[in-house]
């Protein structure tokens, strides 16, 4: 893991195994450097309200330069890093590689039927792709993806059109979203993203074994 000065937040941070290392998604511009996003790792004595953001999702890297030593903090788990001297940094970064954060995809809707089946909708994670979405759907843990065949968006929603049928996102909360396959339109019930991310990262299934790119990958 490298943890090396940042301009906007402090520091900056990568991760990897020494011969390779990926950008860690920085957080929101009210956190510090040291914090990332890891749903997978719920923290339930974290604030859940911290200007917006629910801290329990957050994890982070604390370095305590006097004792040498870094300590990333996964959810409730803490493990320990050694720091290396300057000379043994210098070394490994020469003949390191550096790359972009490896997420492709990221969720932006996600809602449910009666019969507890999940619509997931993500898009893609880099900004030149946020345009380019996904649709699973199914019970939890077993979620498929569908065959996209098109999106249309405008100011009263956004219909994500599958080979088995269409997915309707209402901006207007009092109007329902719905699907609709072989002009059976089912209601559907929003739930928000902020508040599942674990549910939609651990138990959905669709980003089992996904790498985030972040210092938890790995525990």
């Amino acid at each position: 893991m490298v943890v090396a000065p940042g301009e906007e937040q402090g520091v900056k941070l990568s991760y990897g195994d020494g011969s390779k290392f990926v950008a860690v998604a920085p957080p929101p511009w009210v956190l510090t450097g040291n914090h990332f996003l890891e749903p997978r790792f719920f923290n339930k004595t974290m604030n859940s309200s911290f200007r917006g953001l629910d801290m329990r999702v957050y994890s982070e890297v604390n370095v305590k330069e006097e004792q040498k030593l870094c300590e990333v903090r996964c959810g409730e788990r803490t493990i320990p890093f050694s720091m290396l001297e300057s000379e043994k940094v210098r070394e490994v970064l020469s003949k390191a590689t550096f790359e972009p954060n490896p997420q492709k995809f990221v969720p932006y809707a996600l809602l449910r039927d009666q019969k507890g089946r999940y619509y997931l909708v993500d898009r893609g994670f880099h900004p030149s792709e946020e345009k380019k979405f996904r649709v699973f759907i199914g019970p939890k843990g077993n979620l498929q993806q569908q065959k996209m065949t098109d999106v249309v968006s405008d100011s009263e929603g956004e219909i994500f059109s599958t080979k088995k049928g269409d997915l309707r996102l209402v901006v207007d909360k009092e109007a329902p979203s719905t699907w609709i396959e072989k002009k059976k339109k089912t209601e559907l019930r929003t739930v928000p993203l902020s508040e599942n991310l674990p549910l939609i990262y651990n138990e959905l299934g669709v980003y089992t074994g996904v790498r985030l790119g972040t210092p938890c990958d790995d525990q």
